[in-house]
């Protein structure tokens, strides 16, 4: 073997050791080098539509039972009405839900049908919900004005301009800056709603959590800056719940699946995150032993379809920290003492 070529490897050595020695620093001390973003909120308790499961989802009655319960923020999803109006849907086009054959963006908001009576709950497979007397469509207004408080992570479901700005009127007009996360699925989402607003937190894509991994598992992520401030992903392993009838799912989407959640689910790069102040939130899950799952891999919080189960479980485990359970017994206590009759 030439000098040369020797000296070229001794180099190229040198190089990639440094590499990984600074890339496991940083990796374990990302302060050095990454300012510490400060989230004014860190919800451990999150209902996913404002509890899909015990009440029609995204619904005013659905985010008061939730609060009742303790929860620490409410996840909902926007559209934008014919007639410019922020409304609170999951699903732009109301045939499976509302049972009419329209899109939101046909009508006008006094137009909008209400609910139907029954509604399956799409993370529980079988689970039918009745809705009750409330089954309305709320304004993003009617939310804001109702629980000024209230931490809200918003999904805007498509990609709309008009609707970016007016969700945004409105997180302004209510001074929730500190107190809304927003962001979409679709990366030009998520950047459009940053450039209109950095100072409002914004969630990942599912394009930049794919690029998140790539800098995970290359060594990379500690030198790259992200404007992000929660992850949000589901946690793959729900599907194997016998409640989700896993059972059903063929061979080659469960490998998938399994090797999605060896991917994903990765205490180290919670912990990486976190030390960022970048919080992660994994949905959607309704069983105890997934709850136990996410928060022992390092989930700051979790999104349930069943607050009042979720509330339970917290009291159960003083150890997810004692703010939670406080929360939802101070909610309760204070629900409980304005229904007693006043003293005469």
């Amino acid at each position: 073997m030439d000098l040369p070529l020797i000296i070229g490897m001794a180099i190229l050595a040198t190089v990639l050791g440094g590499y990984l020695v600074t890339s496991l620093i940083l990796f374990k001390f990302p302060h050095l080098i990454h300012k510490k973003k400060k989230l004014k909120f860190r919800p451990v308790h999150i209902s996913h539509r404002g509890g899909a499961g015990e009440n029609c989802e995204n619904t005013m009655m659905a985010f008061k039972h939730a609060l009742s319960h303790g929860t620490q923020m409410l996840e909902i999803d926007c559209h934008l009405t014919k007639d410019g109006e922020v409304v609170v849907s999951h699903d732009h086009h109301l045939l499976k839900k509302c049972g009419a054959d329209f899109n939101i963006s046909d009508l006008d908001l006094k137009n909008l049908p209400e609910y139907k009576p029954v509604l399956s709950v799409d993370f529980r497979p079988s689970f039918n919900i009745e809705c009750g007397e409330d089954r309305k469509i709320p304004t993003l207004r009617e939310v804001f004005t109702a629980f000024p408080e209230t931490p809200v992570n918003i999904d805007v479901k498509v990609y709309n301009e008009e609707l970016f700005h007016k969700v945004h009127d409105l997180i302004k007009e209510f001074h929730r800056e500190d107190l809304t996360i927003w962001g979409g699925r679709l990366s030009e989402t998520t950047k459009a709603l940053n450039n209109l607003n950095p100072d409002i937190p914004v969630f990942f894509s599912f394009r930049r959590v794919f690029t998140l991994l790539c800098l995970f598992y290359s060594g990379l992520l500690p030198f790259v800056p992200l404007y992000e401030s929660t992850l949000e992903i589901i946690m793959p392993s729900i599907a194997f719940n016998s409640s989700n009838k896993g059972a059903e799912l063929s061979w080659k989407f469960k490998t998938i699946l399994r090797i999605a959640d060896v991917l994903l689910m990765r205490p180290a790069l919670f912990k990486h995150l976190d030390k960022r102040g970048i919080q992660t939130y994994l949905w959607v899950l309704n069983e105890e032993d997934d709850w136990g799952r996410a928060f022992k891999l390092g989930a700051t919080g979790v999104m349930t379809d069943f607050p009042s189960k979720l509330a339970e479980y917290i009291r159960k485990h003083p150890e997810l920290g004692m703010g939670a359970a406080s929360d939802i017994e101070n909610v309760e206590n204070q629900l409980l003492s304005s229904k007693q009759p006043e003293m005469e």
